[in-house]
């Protein structure tokens, strides 16, 4: 389960990791009582990404301007979610961004550092930017001095970049996490580095044994809807060593996509059914976001290669669910480990079959052909 930015970045306060003065911001008049000087940056406090792009962070000179990106930011939907609250924080300028995460790798069962010298809205996952380090044995400062130096990093960045990546991996142990991620990671000339955007990701077994983790999640309602989304998504073991996972919505499909699969002589481990769009409605959680649950759960599974996902899509647009499908691909601890196998059906469904193109996920012209590719 992903934090929001603004709670992430509580806990890198907490262990030492620098961040901007801030504020939350619940309704746009609260911009009225700013104590943060301008220019401040406003940002959409949802758990979807690309927020950048879709117009979900706004920079502002002075009040009026602030309430007016405010009213906007709060109207914005990004992939089916609109904020609760935004995040104000001041203007930062650095010389240099850098991308740096650690998370929990199930294929070696080793924390894995990751960090690249381009930070920032455009940072990929490819293997040419992106360096790696497994911690084999007990953590030391010698991990986090090897990445720096894998970045191609001198002088004082490399100790600054160290020192980060000690406090993250610090984090990462104590609470228990799946991933700690600084994206970007701000440097000026004279040293000084800032974390300007952050993502945590909670093990979501690990609640009771992290009070103050948990109490984050109940302040923002996500327990809730973690219970909600927990107790309707169907989940059933077909075969434990089975390589292949079917992720539907509604159980008709489900049923008629397993039926094909195993007919195809395939091996599917397990099925999740995200529910049907009516029986979500009084519940209120969007597709894209129960998509997102369920793909974590899925891939908990050590023995998954394959996954076979086949959506009719109703309420939110096809390209929300590929945008969904995508951010969830390119995560770094999942980033390359999978065969994705995606069938959309529905509103924007020409646009969704692009960006997942682009993403290197196969799509397939109709279910038969879907199923063929999952098996081979």
């Amino acid at each position: 389960m992903d934090l929001l930015e603004y709670q992430a970045k509580e806990l890198f306060r907490e262990t030492g990791i620098p961040v901007l003065p801030s504020q939350k911001v619940r309704h746009p008049q609260d911009l009225k009582g700013l104590k943060i000087p301008y220019p401040v940056v406003l940002k959409s406090q949802v758990r979807a990404g690309g927020r950048g792009k879709a117009g979900g962070i706004r920079f502002a000179t002075n009040t009026i301007d602030a309430i007016a990106a405010a009213q906007a930011i709060f109207h914005l939907p990004i992939q089916g979610e609109y904020p609760d609250i935004l995040l104000a924080e001041a203007k930062y300028d650095p010389e240099r961004e850098f991308y740096l995460a650690i998370f929990l790798d199930r294929s070696v069962r080793r924390p894995v550092l990751l960090g690249s010298p381009y930070g920032g809205i455009e940072v990929t996952f490819d293997r040419e930017n992106m360096q790696r380090v497994v911690v084999q044995e007990g953590f030391s400062p010698f991990y986090a001095r090897r990445l720096a130096l894998k970045m191609g990093l001198k002088g004082e960045a490399i100790e600054a970049v160290s020192t980060i990546v000690e406090s993250m991996y610090q984090l990462f142990v104590q609470k228990d996490l799946d991933l700690v991620e600084i994206n970007p990671l701000g440097i000026r000339d004279n040293g000084e580095v800032m974390a300007l955007d952050g993502k945590i990701t909670v093990n979501n077994e690990a609640l009771n044994r992290h009070e103050n983790l948990a109490q984050i999640v109940r302040e923002s309602h996500l327990g809730e809807e973690l219970e909600a989304v927990y107790s309707c998504i169907e989940s059933e073991t077909i075969d434990p060593d089975g390589n292949l996972t079917i992720v539907c919505n509604g159980g008709g499909l489900t049923m008629s996509t397993l039926d094909l699969v195993c007919q195809a002589k395939g091996k599917p481990a397990n099925f999740l059914n995200l529910g049907g769009e009516r029986c979500w409605h009084a519940a209120k959680i969007p597709l894209c976001e129960r998509l997102q649950i369920g793909l974590e759960r899925v891939t908990s599974d050590p023995h998954i290669q394959v996954i076979l996902v086949n959506l009719i899509v109703g309420v939110v647009s096809c390209k929300d669910v590929a945008e969904t499908i995508v951010a969830f691909a390119q995560r770094p601890e999942i980033d390359r480990k999978y065969r994705w196998i995606v069938r959309l059906a529905g509103r924007d469904c020409e646009l969704s079959h692009k960006l997942l193109s682009e993403a290197g996920i196969s799509v397939p012209e109709n279910l038969d052909k879907a199923v063929a590719l999952a098996v081979k």
